[in-house]
């Protein structure tokens, strides 16, 4: 006998993938399995018993009639055509081998094919319903997707995040109306992506006796490598669904082998109920075989038809049912919209409106999904939902970034504030707004911020930097900062990403932005948000702005500091500079001015300018500047400036001048008569000589006179005692004067790359200079006397 299993390998599939088999995928496998066993059985007593029996018949050859087996019929049946004699003990002198001839012929070429073959039939028409059912799981273009689902769903049924999730929204939905305030203040935070409620807040909230709150159900925090996992498969899902929502060959191929089912059916029914009469229990046979036998006609019984025809009737029952579950599957499949699925209800029940419908495959086995268990389709959403995948990314962050790790990033900034960094980070930590003491905020490269309300525990915040960090602020943090928050730095693509709450900070005092005006405003250089800001004192611009921004006036009566860097876009209209009457910093950086702007002459409270990285090449306006009685500090590097005009003296209150990397060979002398000046940069120029006149800047504490072409230097020069810091280095000295010993205040000598054979050993007499300080080549510091050596060594 053939046992079943071996049959097996045409229905396994993995245990997983019952999950897309509905309910009538189901009853047909147990159908098929039915019909298998009848055709089993059929073939199997085809195999181990005798197929026909058959004796010869001994009427005469002209009496025999067209059913040479009508005398073996019940006797009612024969008295009715004629009662025929009876024979009792005849005597066939046949042997056994020429029975089993007749019987073998007689099988072959008097049995009705569908009685013969019928354990056969359906045995090979059950296979054909198994690999119509099961195609779909083995063919490559479809189980590669079909596997890569039930992974990702398994893994979204059991993850922890999935259960931390439902469990979280199921606390938040059975929280009655008395939770009132409470419950909008954690809904409002999962919302922003951030799922976090302040120990304080919680404790409030459970104090309040008037108030009953339900207690959500306790949920297990996960931790670091779940965190990671359940990231993972955020990843997988997103991957997943726009490679499965590009085509419908799932739903084809179902439909293909369902129709080819119901075809089939059809057929096997037709053929059955045709041809069932013909298992027959008796069967004629007649065979020229009289030479070998001695008998032409015989009388055949078909041992097993009484068997076969119940059988038959049995799996033609089956195939009806099996044809009605088909013919389901049908109307199932094109009464309702299966390339669509809608997630309405999973959003109304947890709350994640933000679950996107699904179409094609993807939506094919999700409604298949439904009809295993509709709780599969619930869970897997949670990885579909954007706020849910938000906050696993806020709980991965707060689980990495503890409060311990986060303070030892705390330093103190250039302002003096005590500042956290953190860049290029997936989220912003809740843990952020538990360090109160943090005075300066500073977030680049973090995408989608939104602060939540727990940013009023940073009670001592006063600056807050976002470098490629968009934020969104709820109204009750803008209230917060509004009057706390007194310097914000914002670089964007493009100016028109900046937070509107920026201008809404009245207690601003600082302002920088950094970003570009579309080509089409670039011209007009708008920011009329400006104006609210009644109490900036500073503001930076770096830009692409083709004229200093109108809105700049709105805040002139307070405006201490401008600087503007246009990255070497022109700047044309700058006569609204006029009007900024108390600016003290003016910066005009890159800015491609070819003179001093005329506006900048009117400024007569400024202290410092500064037009580095332009194309100056002549500055006799600087005569200009003796109006500006307040300037002290003037920066007019990386230019292309070839000269200094003789009216640099009359600039008799200014104490900083830098004129590095420009094109200068000479300094005019009148630059002597600036004595009020304390430090002069001159380096990366072409200077040659210096002038002697420069030993009467007595105040002079630093000179930077480095990658110059000087031979020399002028011994006048060592009358500046004042001197403090003396940059030498890369000239074509070949000689230091030992008046170098006259420069007792000297802490800072640049040496380097010039021609010197010796260094003076008078150096010892500069008794601020230390070997820290001194810049010079190995050889020539060690042919210094040891005294000298020993003391500038000293601590």
């Amino acid at each position: 006998m053939i046992p079943v299993a071996e049959f097996k390998q045409f229905t396994e599939q993995q245990p997983a993938f019952k999950v897309l088999k509905p309910w009538w995928d189901v009853l047909a496998e147990y159908l098929t399995v039915a019909m298998l066993m009848i055709g089993v059985f059929g073939c199997t007593l085809q195999v181990t018993q005798d197929k026909i029996i058959c004796l010869p018949s001994h009427e005469p050859r002209e009496n025999l009639s067209e059913a040479p087996c009508q005398q073996l019929l019940p006797r009612g049946v024969s008295e009715q055509m004629g009662g025929l004699r009876q024979l009792s003990g005849l005597k066939n002198n046949l042997d056994l081998q020429q029975y089993s001839f007749i019987n073998q012929l007689c099988y072959e070429t008097a049995l009705h094919w569908y009685a013969k073959y019928f354990p056969y039939l359906v045995v090979i028409h059950t296979l054909i319903f198994m690999v119509c059912t099961s195609f779909w799981f083995k063919f490559p273009g479809t189980s590669s997707k079909i596997e890569h689902f039930i992974s990702i769903l398994g893994k979204c049924f059991d993850s922890p995040w999935t259960t931390r999730a439902l469990s979280e929204v199921s606390g938040e939905n059975h929280k009655g109306p008395a939770a009132g305030r409470a419950t909008a203040i954690v809904v409002t935070t999962a919302g922003t992506g951030t799922g976090k409620t302040s120990e304080g807040e919680k404790e409030k909230v459970l104090a309040e006796p008037e108030k009953v709150v339900t207690e959500p159900p306790a949920v297990t925090l996960l931790d670091k490598k779940e965190g990671e996992q359940a990231k993972a498969l955020f990843e997988k899902v997103k991957k997943f669904r726009v490679h499965v929502e590009e085509g419908d060959i799932l739903y084809t191929m179902y439909i293909r082998q369902t129709v080819l089912k119901v075809c089939k059916f059809l057929a096997i029914l037709v053929y059955n109920l045709v041809y069932v009469e013909k298992i027959s229990f008796l069967v004629a046979c007649r065979v020229e075989t009289s030479e070998v036998t001695g008998y032409a006609s015989f009388c055949c019984n078909h041992t097993k038809a009484h068997l076969f025809s119940k059988l038959a009737f049995c799996y033609i029952s089956f195939v009806c049912v099996y044809g009605i579950t088909c013919l389901y599957t049908l109307y199932w499949l094109f009464h309702r919209p299966l390339k669509e699925y809608s997630f309405r209800s999973v959003r109304e029940e947890t709350g994640m409106n933000d679950i996107p419908d699904v179409k094609n495959d993807f939506a094919f086995m999700l409604h298949l999904i439904d009809q295993y268990d509709s709780l599969y389709s619930k869970r897997f959403a949670v990885f579909l939902s954007e706020v849910s995948e938000s906050r696993l990314k806020q709980l991965n962050l707060n689980h990495e970034w503890t409060p311990e790790k986060l303070r030892q990033k705390l330093q103190r900034n250039a302002g003096g504030r005590l500042e956290l960094a953190l860049c290029m980070l997936p989220g912003l930590p809740d843990t952020v707004f538990e360090l109160s003491e943090v005075e300066a905020l500073r977030l680049e490269a973090i995408c989608d911020i939104t602060f939540p309300p727990g940013l009023s525990q940073l009670v001592h915040l006063q600056e807050l930097s976002l470098l490629h960090s968009p934020a969104r602020l709820p109204f009750s943090s803008q209230v917060f900062l509004r009057d706390r928050l007194k310097v914000i730095r914002v670089k964007c693509e493009e100016l028109r990403e900046v937070p509107l709450w920026v201008f809404g900070l009245r207690g601003l005092e600082e302002l920088h932005l950094e970003g570009l005006f579309p080509p089409e405003l670039a011209r007009a250089a708008t920011l009329e948000s400006l104006r609210e800001l009644k109490q900036l004192k500073v503001l930076s611009l770096r830009s692409n702005a083709g004229k200093v921004p109108a809105s700049v006036t709105d805040v002139a009566g307070h405006l201490q500091r401008l600087s503007l860097h246009n990255d070497g876009a022109r700047l044309l209209a700058l006569n609204s500079l006029k009007k900024l009457v108390v600016l003290r910093e003016l910066e005009l950086v890159a800015c491609g001015l070819e003179r001093i702007p005329h506006a900048v002459f009117s400024l007569g409270a400024l202290q410092e300018l500064d037009l580095k990285d332009n194309h100056l090449r002549s500055i006799e306006e600087i005569l200009s500047f003796q109006h500006c009685r307040k300037l002290v500090i003037l920066r007019l590097w990386h230019n292309q400036i070839a000269y200094i005009p003789e009216h640099v003296r009359k600039l008799r209150g200014l104490e900083q001048l830098y004129l590095s990397h420009n094109k200068l060979e000479t300094l005019p002398t009148q630059l002597s008569l600036c004595f009020g000046l304390r430090l002069l940069d001159v380096s990366h120029n072409g200077l040659r000589s210096l002038p002697p006149e420069l030993g009467l800047l007595q105040n002079l504490q630093h000179l930077a006179l480095s990658y110059n072409a000087l031979e020399a230097l002028p011994e006048e020069l060592f009358f500046c005692r004042k001197l403090r810091t003396l940059l030498l280095g890369y000239n074509h000295l070949s000689h230091l004067s030992p008046h170098i010993a006259a420069l007792r205040a000297l802490s800072r000598l640049e040496l380097k790359g010039n021609r010197l054979e010796a260094l003076p050993e008078e150096l010892g007499n500069c008794t601020g200079l230390k070997k820290g300080g001194l810049l010079v080549e190995d050889t020539l510091y060690e042919g210094l006397p040891t005294e000298v050596r020993e003391r500038m060594e000293e601590e």
